[in-house]
């Protein structure tokens, strides 16, 4: 069948499984926003993709904005209007659609019905939460009032959906109170790219390229955005007790540039986001790996980075909420450390302990890899989404 698969974001993960459903003899459309400048998977064919598969990079022809509200609901806005053009030229038989902005899905699923097409909602997060308790933070009454719109939104457009995907069964908290039936949701939990991510040699050609052989080092990557506390990264490169490099884009990336040039962080080292081809490089010149993720979005949202960590085979330091999903599966299968929001000293001691004791970081990253190597077979992975796949078109059928 015909299959558009819309991820906003670009994630390597998501990109992959668009490969193995076309290497499945499907059609399939795999679309996200060019305009996003996260971290990305391989985004174009490469010279061994199957014959059905095929990249949709869309524009907006608009700036966007993440730091600016009004602009940036402007770009969520016109970026659901690209996407729901795309369906409606494509007229795919179903509809897969994650990591959306909430505007941005209305005329998204708008347009799966005027062309046809089954839509399945893949909650990676409740963007509408997470959102709501961003704004009522930084903006006080007007925010309350937004976030309760988008609310209405994410819950109208789940109401809607011919199935949904949730990452987690925390989730079903939140989709129970929406009044969802349980019947049009299956729990499919998100994976990282085991088969991109080898396990490597800490000495090797990107290591090398940015003086990083011989060094004890503690490595972030990816998107340092709202939801994320720069200053514990801050906090490691303060201590010296290694170089801290932060490969990333954001506005945490952008607050930890204004440190340094003020001046104590030699140990930190700045960089942008690296191709994904070079991605288990960058992954495995480190030590120790590490995520952060803030209080108000803990809850809703599990950073996909810790999942590529686990394939590296590095122990990891996550600070987050003790319920994060992330959370609990370091805690589960060792692979490392988690230490609450905000917690400086905590996360400073857990790199210590790691650069300073060989044998429990290798234990640790001995642990991820066996988690990873056990939970992201990416052909079970399909298979759990030929099923539902299968759920929305009989779902639709009735509608």
């Amino acid at each position: 069948m015909k299959i558009l698969l819309h991820d906003y974001a670009g994630h390597p993960f998501q990109a992959e499984l668009s490969r193995r459903l076309a290497s499945r003899g499907h059609d399939v459309i795999h679309a996200f926003f060019a305009g996003d400048a996260g971290p990305k998977g391989r985004m174009t064919r490469q010279p061994h993709d199957p014959a059905g598969l095929e990249f949709a990079a869309v524009e907006t022809g608009t700036g966007y904005s993440k730091t600016n509200f009004i602009k940036r609901r402007a770009g969520d806005i016109a970026y659901g209007q690209a996407i729901a053009a795309l369906i409606e030229r494509e007229r795919p038989d179903i509809v897969l659609s994650g990591n959306t902005p909430t505007e941005a899905q209305e005329p998204l699923l708008k347009a799966c019905r005027r062309a046809g097409a089954a839509f399945v909602f893949w909650c990676q997060d409740f963007y509408s939460i997470a959102a709501a308790r961003l704004l009522q933070k930084k903006l006080p009454g007007p925010g309350h009032m937004v976030g309760a719109w988008y609310k209405f939104l994410d819950r109208r457009q789940m109401q809607a959906a011919d199935h949904i995907i949730l990452i987690t069964d925390a989730f079903r908290t939140q989709t129970d109170a929406w009044g969802i039936p349980q019947d049009r949701i299956s729990v499919i939990p998100n994976w990282g790219a085991i088969d991109e991510i080898p396990l490597g040699e800490k000495d090797n050609p990107w290591a090398r390229e940015h003086d990083l052989t011989g060094q004890k080092t503690c490595l972030y990557t990816g998107t340092l955005a709202l939801k994320h506390d720069p200053r514990l990264l801050e906090a490691i490169a303060r201590s010296g007790l290694a170089e801290m490099v932060v490969v990333a884009f954001g506005v945490g990336q952008e607050a930890l540039a204004k440190a340094k040039t003020a001046g104590g962080l030699d140990h930190l080292h700045l960089l942008p986001l690296q191709p994904f081809e070079r991605f288990s490089e960058v992954l495995a010149s480190a030590d120790v790996l590490t995520a952060v993720i803030e209080e108000e979005a803990g809850e809703f949202s599990v950073p996909s980075k810790v999942l590529s960590y686990l394939c590296a085979g590095r122990p990891i330091i996550l600070s987050a909420p003790p319920d994060n999903l992330a959370a609990r599966i370091l805690k589960e299968s060792g692979a490392g450390t988690v230490v609450s929001p905000g917690d400086l000293d905590g996360f400073v001691a857990a790199a210590k302990t790691y650069l300073e004791e060989p044998a429990k970081a290798a234990t640790a990253g001995q642990a991820g890899r066996a988690y990873a190597e056990a939970n992201f077979d990416l052909d079970r992975v399909a298979d759990r989404f030929e099923s539902v796949i299968g759920k929305a078109l009989s779902q639709q059928a009735v509608r």
